[in-house]
């Protein structure tokens, strides 16, 4: 009995690459892959363009593609993870609908399961995207892999075939909050890494903005590393050290000096304004503890569904 492999593909505005997408997938299992069944799962984020319009008309061409339309954009995260505990197949590969995780990967993917490994994943050794940008993801994931009580997987974007006992952990999971990268390596069986450059976006501009990277990051930092509040402590102990210090300083200087030593306002001044942006600082960092917790208790669905295509039965929790 062949197996069945799942593809989600998470999409948002992506009218120009939906359909190339699933062509060069569809392609790939009815030319290379013909041992195995496929189901090629869509889950839409709720696209102001004609994504969706091309889905129905994919999903109508064929019954194999199925489609997820989401009530409204319920970000980055959520939506891809909901997707993979939608699919049926023996394992699930997921991959971004721009073609920055090349299908090739697949192939590679499917072997390294076939070997045993119930966990393969792909990682950035290097990007044709902006050098920079590159540098600051580069320095943004050893800091993480420092802090942070559980291991990290450095330039891991979620790209990668999942053993379908390890969808039943995601979903016996019941995380509101998932952060896919940290769960694999929390988590995970013992995994497989796929080296590969990451290409340059075939069509359309990237959805990520500063607000979007800033949320990963909070994200990560929040749900893996102490950093935050061990920073706060720390700065606390240290800003009430130092003013201890200079607080003994003058008293000594006035004491000696006791006519000729004028203090003035401006120290004042600065250690009011100083401990005052530390402070601001710190509760600010706190809160995005304090905001992640929040977003945990209210236990919200994952994701609302509009519509689904071409699902048969009931849906997966």
């Amino acid at each position: 009995m062949k197996k069945t492999i799942s593809i989600l593909i998470p999409c948002y505005n992506e009218e120009e690459n939906v359909v190339p997408m699933s062509e060069a997938i569809v392609d790939l299992f009815e030319t290379q892959l013909t041992e195995y069944n496929y189901e090629l799962v869509f889950i839409d984020n709720d696209s102001h363009d004609k994504t969706r319009e091309l889905l129905r008309e994919i999903c109508s061409k064929n019954p194999n593609v199925k489609a997820i339309f989401n009530a409204k954009n319920f970000g980055q995260f959520n939506s891809p993870y909901y997707g993979m505990l939608q699919t049926t197949g023996d394992c699930t590969i997921s991959m971004v609908c721009d073609f920055q995780d090349p299908i090739e990967l697949i192939p590679q993917y499917i072997k390294e399961w076939e070997n045993g490994y119930k966990i393969v994943i792909g990682i950035k050794t290097s990007s044709k995207e902006s050098k920079l940008m590159y540098l600051m993801r580069s320095i943004y994931y050893k800091m993480i892999k420092r802090f942070s009580d559980v291991e990290q997987i450095e330039h891991f974007t979620g790209s990668g075939l999942y053993d379908r006992s390890f969808i039943d952990v995601l979903r016996d999971l019941k995380d509101p909050k998932p952060f896919m990268r940290g769960i694999v390596a929390e988590l995970g069986f013992k995994r497989k890494e796929i080296p590969y450059e990451q290409p340059q976006r075939r069509a359309g501009k990237t959805h990520n903005n500063f607000y979007t990277l800033y949320d990963a990051a909070m994200l990560s930092i929040t749900s893996y590393t102490k950093i935050g509040l061990r920073l706060a402590t720390f700065a606390g102990c240290a800003c009430g050290g130092i003013s201890i210090l200079i607080a003994l300083v003058y008293l000594i200087m006035k004491l000696v000096m006791w006519n000729q030593f004028q203090a003035g306002m401006a120290p004042i001044l600065i250690g009011m304004f100083f401990l005052g942006s530390i402070q601001l600082f710190f509760i600010g960092f706190i809160g995005e503890y304090v905001l992640s917790i929040n977003e945990r208790v209210m236990n919200r669905p994952l994701v609302v569904e509009e519509e689904r295509i071409n699902f048969t039965g009931d849906k997966e929790l």
